[in-house]
């Protein structure tokens, strides 16, 4: 009969890791204990230290590009606006120079 398979979670695989790894809990007596492969935990230990530098990058880098982005075009778009608005009040003033009205 096969053994039914164990999914964890990502919390889980690191409070496993952190066992071993601060608490010098043996990988033999953790894989006991979850009923791990130790292939399965190295593998874990492996990604962990592979991808431990994204928790130290900042999680919102790629959020303040998009917003900076998005400040750029606005800002842009507003100095557009503010042109054809110049434009506009300029022919305007014409105008009524022309007719007499200034």
């Amino acid at each position: 009969m096969r053994k039914q398979r164990n999914n964890y979670q990502a919390q889980e695989k690191v409070s496993i890791l952190k066992r071993h790894l601060v608490d010098r809990v043996p990988v033999s007596d953790l894989c006991d204990e979850y009923n791990l492969q130790p292939t399965v935990f190295y593998r874990w230990q492996k990604e962990f230290f592979e991808n431990g530098a994204a928790a130290f990058e900042k999680k919102h880098a790629t959020q303040n590009k998009a917003e900076e982005k998005r400040i750029s075009q606005l800002e842009s778009k507003l100095q557009t606006k503010n042109e054809v608005l110049s434009e506009l009040m300029e022919e305007h003033v014409k105008l009524k120079k022309a007719l007499g009205v200034l």
